[in-house]
């Protein structure tokens, strides 16, 4: 199908001197070795999509549907080119010109955008599967059906924040919390450990009621008019509020918050208050003060996942170290390909099965290699991919945990 249009910034293309140190960095590329599977390769594809030259098709969008979007190429490129800003402009342009497959429809449009972004959706979805796991049944379903539920963690924890807890002893400030979608859904101990950690570190902490999906999602299946209104939504909920910081516990989500500026630029009402609420959104690890957790630690080998979108969509490398470190009282060991994607990335997990596999065994078997009995993280996707990924290699001993619950499950300077 032809779909000729102006679609993305010229300018930010062009950036790309297809000079190829990207392509090193690029776990699609690493697995495929095809050039249409690199992010040069998906510029030119990018460029020549929208000068014509290339269809809409479907061997034309299989090269931008493998990408992981997880701008490990932006990390290693020397021209600084915002390639996952490109990326969700080519996507927004492909779902409005390109028609799916029936099960592609049903998984993006009813699954993932209909149920991930809302909570409550979330919750009564997982239900059958709380059943099926009681009962067994899980050998009943289709291969695909399967792997979905193998993805989900063992444990569902429901979180139920307070609109607002206070500091433990004098406070400094106030700063917001945003829960996340599956965070609250699959994850509520981890919000609860990083809203303890918060008050531990004397911050009083908000968490509005009105707040809702981010809307990483959306962006990036290319709804970029659907991850707007999220953001809308979000700024709306947090900004009238006298706050320090907006924390974030989640790389995928933190890395769509901290672009709302990007994602609302031309939206005149909207521009100045998506800037205002972008400058202040940080990551957890990024607030809390590591000296409060000097040589607490168990004593086990722990290694660390980087995920990509505090990595290299929010360059977040140096500050998780630090706190593992200051916090193990052991060894922390520098894992091989620390920051290659698990393949969880978002949704790509689903949509992209057979890639996400290759790259969660690869994956798992580097945290099996560095000999570690603990794999910290900070994202949600990744931890629920790794979980997978070390129970399928038979791993059962090595524990993988998000870096909330790991630093309060040891204790802090304080306890």
């Amino acid at each position: 199908m032809s779909a000729v249009g102006q679609f993305l910034d010229e300018t930010k293309a062009l950036a790309c001197v297809h000079c190829g140190l990207c392509l090193s960095s690029c776990p699609t590329y690493l697995e495929t070795g095809n050039e249409n599977d690199s992010p040069r390769g998906r510029i030119y594809i990018m460029r020549a999509i929208q000068s014509g030259r290339l269809d809409v098709g479907a061997a034309t969008v299989r090269h931008i549907d493998l990408c992981l979007g997880c701008r490990a190429c932006e990390t290693a490129c020397p021209s600084g080119v915002q390639y996952g800003t490109l990326l969700e402009e080519t996507r927004d342009h492909i779902e409005k010109h390109h028609s799916r497959g029936l099960f592609q429809w049903l998984l993006r449009r009813l699954v993932i955008e209909q149920v991930f972004p809302f909570p409550w959706r979330m919750q009564v979805a997982l239900w059958p599967v709380r059943v099926i796991r009681f009962l067994r049944l899980g050998f009943l379903l289709p291969k695909f059906a399967r792997e979905m539920m193998e993805l989900l963690p063992q444990q569902l924890a429901k979180g139920n924040l307070p609109a607002k807890r206070l500091a433990k002893g004098e406070a400094k400030g106030q700063v917001g919390f945003i829960e996340g979608c599956v965070m609250q859904v699959m994850f509520g101990d981890t919000n609860e450990s990083s809203v303890e950690l918060l008050n531990r570190d004397g911050w009083d902490v908000i968490t509005p009621r009105g707040q809702g999906c981010c809307g990483a999602l959306y962006a990036h299946s290319g709804q970029l008019a659907k991850a707007r209104d999220c953001a809308r939504r979000n700024i709306a909920a947090f900004e009238n509020e006298p706050l320090d910081a907006i924390i974030i516990n989640a790389a995928g989500c933190g890395s769509t918050l901290v672009e709302y500026g990007e994602l609302l630029k031309d939206d005149p009402a909207w521009a100045k208050r998506a800037e205002a609420f972008s400058a202040k959104v940080k990551d957890l690890v990024t607030w809390l003060d590591s000296s409060r957790f000097a040589l607490s630690g168990s004593g086990a080998k722990v290694t660390y996942h980087d995920a990509c979108h505090l990595a290299h969509a929010q360059g977040i490398t140096a500050e998780p170290r630090e706190l593992v470190k200051a916090k193990s009282g052991g060894e922390l060991v520098e894992l091989a390909e620390s920051d290659l994607c698990c393949g969880s990335a978002g949704s790509y997990n689903l949509t992209e099965p057979e890639m996400a596999s290759r790259l969660q065994k690869r994956k798992a078997q580097n945290i099996i290699d560095s000999g570690a009995e603990v794999v910290v993280t900070t994202n949600p996707g990744c931890l629920l991919q790794i979980q997978s990924g070390l129970r399928k290699a038979g791993a059962h001993h090595i524990r993988a945990i998000h870096i909330a619950d790991y630093l309060l499950e040891v204790g802090t300077a304080d306890d």
